[in-house]
Formats: structure tokens, C-alpha cells, sequence
């Protein structure tokens, strides 16, 4: 049997060009705001395999002044320079003497680019800082 009637062809509905925009606009803005905070969280996160490293080496310094009298003895273990665990940090020693040291790391690898804090650095006194100074650097540590 033949049917007759009125035929419905309904009509699809999609995005339009306009609308796809839209979106595709509103999720470049979030972007846009979202991923420099990503990458100053990840450095921060970076920042923990300098401070470890940086920990390891005054502790073993620490050991050859209570073994030896002095952190500069010869008898010391310290192999300085080194990389740190996660290779994101440089340790070295800007100075040791017989009473004191100074210890930096610099940031190397992915963490190059960190401009915040920089160089880190830590004393026999127990002083932590950044940059090319001792200044106050507690938003790194």
C-alpha cells in the first residue's frame, strides 16, 4: 500500500561556524590563563631537587667537619660538582674553608629558564638564598 501524506524531513542541526568559535575562543582565554601557571608550578615542584641536593651536600660537609675538625680537609668525601638526583640542578661549592662554606646549585636542563629564584644557595650557617646574592629568598625555599 501506498501511503500519501506530508513527508518530514527534518533538519539536522549542527554548529554553526560562528558558534564553534565561540568555543574555540573561550578555551584559548583559559588556556591563555592557565598555563603559566602551570609551568611556575612545575618549576617550583623542580625547585625541591636543587634544595635536596644542595641539603646532601652541607649534611656530608657537616660529617667531615665532625669527623675532621674542618670542612675543607683532605680526607673529606665530598665529590663537588655534581648533578643533582633528577639532573635539574648543578651543586658546587663557591667556597669552603677550613670554618665555613658556601654551596650553590644552579639550575640546568629543564630548569634553566627558572628566572624567579635561579641559583640557590646555602651556608655552613644554615642561610638559604638565590640569585647571584644571599638576599632573602623564602619564595624559593
Amino acid at each position: 500500500m501506498y501511503r500519501s501524506g506530508p513527508c518530514k524531513a527534518g533538519r539536522t542541526r549542527g554548529f554553526t561556524l560562528v558558534e564553534m568559535m565561540i568555543a574555540v575562543s573561550v578555551v584559548a582565554i583559559l588556556t591563555a590563563i592557565a598555563y603559566p601557571s602551570y609551568v611556575n608550578q612545575v618549576q617550583r615542584t623542580r625547585r625541591t631537587d636543587g634544595k635536596a641536593a644542595l641539603m646532601d651536600a652541607a649534611q656530608q660537609l657537616e660529617r667531615c667537619h665532625t669527623r675532621f675538625g674542618r670542612y675543607d680537609s683532605d680526607d673529606c668525601e665530598v665529590a663537588l660538582p655534581f648533578d643533582s638526583a633528577d639532573a635539574f640542578y648543578s651543586v658546587d661549592a663557591v667556597q669552603i674553608t677550613a670554618s665555613t662554606f658556601t654551596l650553590s646549585a644552579t639550575p640546568q636542563n629543564q630548569q634553566a629558564d627558572d628566572s624567579t629564584c635561579g641559583v640557590l644557595r646555602l651556608t655552613s650557617a644554615g642561610q638559604q638564598g638565590s640569585g647571584d646574592t644571599d638576599t632573602d629568598a623564602s619564595h624559593c625555599w
